[in-house]
């Protein structure tokens, strides 16, 4: 198995050479890649591989920076993690190596599964022959990125309900009107997703929106603590007009949209796992490498305590994962499991990440030592893709068959 480097840190006060190899290097306790076959293995074990020698170390100074890597975006590509929807693999290939994106780095797992579950899925499932034909090659190769914008200024979990941008039919085409937030990779996206209410009939419908498009506009949302890589943005549209060849066919109504946001709440669950796998790669070769009292912090009884934990909950989490790629391989995930998959990984994650926190001590507040970086990015996972409490109560309604969200 290929060992995840223990990356260079900053000098610490008394530093020592911790070993190359620990055991279990992997940190794969349960040998859970094992249950890929070989040549899922293989491909998988060369994307890690890329992902912790190359975009690990280059995602700091990036996220640090709030700046988006577009010189990276060319090796990804060449991963395959641009068409990780469309390639054939399995659903545990898939959130294996979504959880090793999120290992490596949180913002560019958002940009690679947004850009698969959300894009390609999207077009793929509710486009006509036309968008795909004109946009699945450049998206497969991030030669082209998309953007997915469901979210608005005013209404965030009550989406559905409240959806407030307009689409209004004129002639052969459509007028939009209406604000987004949050929209990851607003600013540097190709085209966006927007989802508009019909005038009309008042059902949510989907439509392209090329960037470059009049009366469109993005700004980039700053300061943030978390997914800082992540361009997230606010998009205006102010009487922005998309031909009837923009919209998107398959999407006439809020449910058809539903399908696809329940992979994407399964997804983040998988970036929950790989968030937790990274804080106990940080947090061991940390205790590995530090020295206090004369001896290695990873000799003392409580720093073992929390490294077993952080990878106790790193491993419940897989284990929670490993089912949810089952029912989706079956066919049969459901937005309760997806809700519940995602609630559960990333409240552990939270755990998970303040611990590692804690083990640094001083140090873990500054993002050299990278603990700091999954600290910030831990609370945006616990709040992205529904909140936890949203996503409580979806679990909540369906084993009750009481609706509790007014």
């Amino acid at each position: 198995m290929l060992e995840v480097p223990l990356l260079p840190q900053p000098a610490l006060a008394s530093p020592t050479s911790p070993p190359a190899a620990p055991p279990f290097p992997d940190a794969d306790l349960l040998h859970v890649v094992d249950l890929l076959p070989s040549g899922e293995q293989r491909r998988y074990h060369a994307i890690r591989d890329y992902l912790q020698s190359v975009i690990r170390p280059a995602s700091i100074e990036h996220w640090n920076n709030e700046a988006f890597p577009h010189e990276l975006l060319p090796g990804l590509a060449d991963a395959g993690l641009a068409k990780l929807h469309t390639d054939g693999t399995s659903a545990l290939f898939k959130g294996l190596v979504y959880a090793e994106v999120a290992r490596a780095d949180v913002s560019l797992s958002a940009l690679v599964g947004i850009h698969n579950e959300l894009i390609l899925g999207m077009i793929g499932s509710l486009g006509s022959p036309e968008q795909k034909r004109r946009w699945i090659a450049p998206l497969e190769s991030f030669a082209a990125l998309g953007a997915f914008a469901l979210t608005e200024p005013e209404h965030g979990s009550d989406i559905a309900g409240g959806l407030a941008t307009t689409a209004r039919r004129d002639g052969e085409g459509w007028i939009l009107n209406g604000a987004k937030r949050w929209i990851g990779s607003g600013t540097v996206a190709d085209f966006v997703l927007v989802w508009a209410r019909d005038e009309e009939d008042h059902e949510i419908k989907g439509f392209i929106v090329e960037t470059d498009r009049v009366g469109f506009s993005a700004s980039k949302i700053p300061h943030k603590i978390g997914l800082r890589i992540m361009q997230n943005a606010d998009i205006s549209l102010e009487e922005v007009r998309v031909p009837e060849g923009n919209r998107l066919p398959g999407a006439t109504r809020f449910a058809h949209t539903n399908e696809l946001l329940r992979d994407s709440r399964a997804w983040v669950g998988w970036q929950a796992a790989g968030i937790q796998l990274a804080a106990f790669d940080v947090a061991r070769a940390y205790a590995l490498g530090r020295q206090q009292f004369g001896r290695e912090l990873a000799s003392f009884q409580l720093v073992q305590q929390q490294l077993a934990e952080i990878l106790g909950n790193a491993h419940a989490s897989l284990s929670l994962m490993l089912e949810i790629a089952r029912l989706q391989q079956e066919g049969r995930l459901g937005m309760a499991q997806a809700a519940m998959a995602k609630a559960t990984t990333t409240r552990l994650a939270r755990a998970s990440v303040a611990l590692g926190r804690s083990l640094l001590g001083g140090n873990g507040i500054s993002s050299d030592f990278e603990m700091a970086k999954l600290f910030g990015d831990a609370e945006v996972l616990y709040t992205y893709e529904g909140s936890y409490e949203i996503n409580s109560l979806i679990v909540g309604r369906a084993v009750t068959g009481k609706s509790a969200f007014v």
